[in-house]
């Protein structure tokens, strides 16, 4: 009970609203889609880019970007990320 009340006072001090937008911390990001299921505003893509891995070989490696004119700062991305690869920034 006590992991969930500080949970719940960590989300409630993350920024958002028409002053944020979200920010992908592309080193965290592993491109599992969840941020693009959970955004109601079309403001997430994911785009291919090549593994920064010298000893690994996959074929696609996908990284999430925001598009800043779409992001409406609802937060519901950071909150659905399982890497804490999003955060909220000034717009």
């Amino acid at each position: 009970m006590m992991l969930d009340s500080m949970r719940a006072e960590e989300e409630a001090k993350i920024k958002g609203g028409e002053d944020a937008v979200a920010w992908v911390k592309k080193e965290l990001c592993i491109g599992c889609d969840q941020c693009t299921i959970v955004c109601d505003d079309d403001a997430i893509e994911l785009y291919d880019t090549p593994l920064a891995s010298p000893i690994m070989e996959v074929e696609v490696n996908r990284k999430a970007r925001i598009l800043r004119d779409e992001c409406t700062g609802c937060k519901l991305c950071v909150l659905g990320c399982p890497t804490d690869a999003i955060i909220m920034i000034d717009r």
